[in-house]
């Protein structure tokens, strides 16, 4: 190891802040439904596009409709489409319709939901530093994740805000 440090079982050495499969199978769904450019897709044809199973696109789009990313038409015709342009759908929204509230932290979001809240003066940067990720987040849209990275492009910087 490259610190000196010993990794445990309750802080493995590569952990990492992670969305959930299903967040990413839902970006994965979406850039299939902006390359499509306007034309319907059904659930069997953005499974077999995403390489992902029938039933888990089936959930995905489920919540994608109800939290008004994407548009159902019912039908022999009938299929998904995007409800905005892709440069209009911002990453933090695909992840809020499958996570919900963005967040570092549950306090960081709603207040009693942490036994320590009485005694901990961290909340207030939680809030600071879940405000940066969500902004990260809000500026970059779904039309930019369907691009492919380029090779000399510089990583996302994120600075924390004042508040």
């Amino acid at each position: 190891m490259q610190s000196g440090k010993q990794a445990s079982a309750e802080f493995p050495e590569q952990s990492m802040l992670r969305i959930s499969k299903m967040t990413d199978y839902a970006i994965m769904v979406m850039v299939e439904l902006q390359a499509s450019h306007g034309e319907l897709l059904t659930a069997h044809v953005l499974a077999e596009r995403s390489r992902l199973e029938l039933p888990t696109v089936s959930k995905v789009l489920k919540l994608l409709v109800k939290t008004n990313l994407v548009d159902s038409y019912r039908g022999a015709n009938g299929g998904y489409l995007l409800e905005r342009k892709a440069k209009d759908i911002s990453v933090a929204e695909i992840i809020a319709a499958i996570e919900g509230p963005i967040a570092m932290t549950e306090c960081s979001v709603e207040e009693g939901l942490c036994a320590q809240e009485a005694v901990c003066s961290l909340r207030g940067n939680w809030q600071r530093i879940s405000v940066a990720v969500a902004k990260a987040m809000e500026s970059v849209s779904l039309a930019e994740m369907a691009q492919p990275v380029k090779p000399d492009a510089d990583p996302l910087q994120i600075t924390t805000l004042n508040v």
